[in-house]
């Protein structure tokens, strides 16, 4: 089972193109030319991500942060 995490995606001018991350997972980040590319790439890097830590035995953080506009809610 996936656990559900933010992800941040924004455009990078010095990339020319779109970022997205995944604050909760430290370094888990893509590159894609469109914010679906990068969402895409951000999705198989999260997997790798949670594969690579619970076969080395890692702690999977839980889903936590929240962008602001949420927590004024």
């Amino acid at each position: 089972m996936m656990l559900k995490y933010h992800i941040n995606i924004f455009f990078s001018e010095e990339d020319a193109g779109y970022i997205a991350d995944v604050p909760d997972l430290r370094y888990c980040s893509a590159f894609g030319e469109t914010p679906e590319k990068a969402l895409a790439e951000v999705e198989v890097a999260m997997a790798l991500w949670l594969d690579v830590a619970r076969e080395s035995g890692e702690q999977v953080p839980e889903p936590s942060y929240r962008p602001e506009i949420y927590q004024k809610a």
